[in-house]
């Protein structure tokens, strides 16, 4: 199936809310971000909202920075891809998995299938592995196997800093990291193919407590979360971010959180997905009855 639609490139720059049901609904938004966060549910959200057939958008939060995490994998991804374009056989590749510590022991959201030590697998399978079951032993593997100059090539274009590895500084805004989406979305970095196959791991990503669990089984949903915590006491962190295929009106959504429970920021990401889908859903409905 078609994920991707190439003819979107152009990019309405400055936030259009002059449009009035938008200014409305960004006032739903907030309203419901303010009782979740009145409720200590939250410390602080960043809503990124765009509809991606006629790119008006709007964000909540956007220069509060966040730690990217395991939005990482996205950006590596696509870099990995790229590389595959002068590197014909790069995707089918089989490497040894050999790893010194087991990196997914400090996720909170573990992966259900677990690289084998010693196993041979496809950079393919790595990247599948490290997006859908979001394995950061896959993830770390595979930063040894991109070429670090189409790393920073895709990190620059998005004006974004790829910071070492072992930095876990909040230096991320919401705003940066949706553009990732839409280059997939728009195929305007890699081929369609390509564009097409990163949106479609991303539609099969075992985490369901967060944007998909506002919206309807039935609706198609690629994205890619992060979480972030350290030792106790110290606030966590839960992203999501991604596109949601309503019918005939896509959207992007990212919902960047900070708060001291991964289980209620995830119910409060659910919270803004859900808003916004019965709003996006509303609008369909009343175009269709005109």
């Amino acid at each position: 199936s078609k994920l991707i639609n190439p003819l979107l490139a152009c990019d309405v720059a400055a936030e259009v809310l002059s449009d009035p049901e938008l200014g409305i609904f960004k006032k739903d938004v907030e309203q419901y971000l303010n009782t979740r966060i009145s409720k200590h549910d939250a410390q602080k959200v960043s809503v990124y909202f765009r509809e991606l057939n006629d790119g008006l958008w709007f964000s909540i939060g956007d220069t509060e920075k966040y730690v990217p995490a395991s939005l990482r994998k996205i950006p590596l991804m696509i870099a990995l891809l790229k590389q595959s374009e002068n590197d014909k056989i790069l995707l089918e590749r089989e490497v040894k998995f050999e790893v010194p510590t087991d990196n997914n022991l400090k996720q909170n959201i573990k992966p259900s299938h677990s690289l084998v030590a010693g196993n041979m697998y496809t950079i393919r399978d790595l990247i599948y592995r490290m997006v859908v079951y979001s394995d950061n032993d896959a993830f770390f593997y595979l930063t040894k196997i991109v070429n670090p100059d189409e790393l920073k090539k895709v990190y620059s274009s998005l004006r974004m800093l790829d910071l070492p590895l072992n930095k876990s500084d909040s230096f991320l805004s919401i705003q940066t990291y949706e553009s990732f989406f839409r280059i997939l979305y728009n195929a305007s970095y890699l081929t369609h193919d390509a564009s097409n196959w990163a949106l479609d791991l991303m539609t099969s990503s075992e985490f369901k407590a967060g944007l998909i669990a506002g919206v309807p089984s039935t609706v198609k949903v690629a994205h890619k979360f992060g979480e972030h915590s350290e030792e106790s006491n110290t606030p966590v962190q839960l992203h999501d971010c991604g596109i949601i295929y309503y019918p005939k009106h896509p959207y992007l959504l990212c919902v960047m959180t900070q708060g001291t429970d991964m289980n209620l920021l995830a119910d409060v990401i659910a919270g803004v997905s859900r808003t916004v889908y019965t709003e996006i859903n509303n609008q369909a409905n009343a175009q269709s009855t005109h």
